[in-house]
């Protein structure tokens, strides 16, 4: 037995509204850079001396995994933040960074100062995607962390009654508070 023909219609436009809503759903995106082409050490030594720009600090077949960090930390813009959260119901800045991670095989620290310990340091020059970003914002010493995306900018839950959002490390707020770059390696 068919269903009748309105039937038919109302189904097909309830399907049709649910793709289109989860269709509207997924537009919060960002745009990662690429990393500058770097040459390996095996590369540089064949190159012409002094020619090759320098590694950054780290492995850098680690760099283009950053990618996925920086691009799953842009799914959650938008999300509010909420004092000790680590779910996309709400994020501190910490909880952020431990939820992204770990969607990526990586179990991080829950605090800033322990995150600021993981990983590799990176100079400030060669921030990279994927790369944790560090500021003393309420103290000394690292109390704030985001995930850089490239371009100088890094996605954070800044504060209270704010939500999930990029901003640029060169801002006179973020520059003058800049402690510390790390990057995590990833599996």
């Amino acid at each position: 037995m068919t269903a009748p023909r309105h039937t038919r219609a109302l189904i097909l436009l309830a399907a049709a509204a649910l793709t289109a809503s989860a269709c509207a759903s997924a537009t919060r995106e960002i745009r990662v850079l690429p990393p500058r082409p770097v040459a390996l050490p095996e590369a540089a030594a064949a190159a012409e001396p002094d020619s090759a720009p320098a590694a950054p600090t780290g492995a850098p077949d680690i760099v283009p995994l950053g990618f996925a960090v920086a691009r799953t930390a842009g799914t959650l813009l938008g999300l509010p933040y909420r004092e000790g959260g680590a779910l996309p119901d709400g994020f501190d800045c910490s909880g952020l960074v431990n939820y992204v991670f770990a969607r990526h095989g990586v179990a991080m620290p829950r605090d800033v100062r322990r995150q600021a310990a993981s990983g590799l340091e990176v100079s400030r020059g060669e921030i990279a995607p994927g790369d944790l970003v560090f500021f003393a914002t309420t103290g000394s010493g690292p109390t704030h962390v985001g995930i850089a995306v490239g371009e100088g900018r890094f996605i954070h839950a800044p504060k209270t009654g704010d939500v999930v959002r990029v901003e640029s490390m060169a801002s006179a707020y973020w520059d003058a508070r800049f402690v510390a770059a790390r990057r995590v390696q990833l599996p």
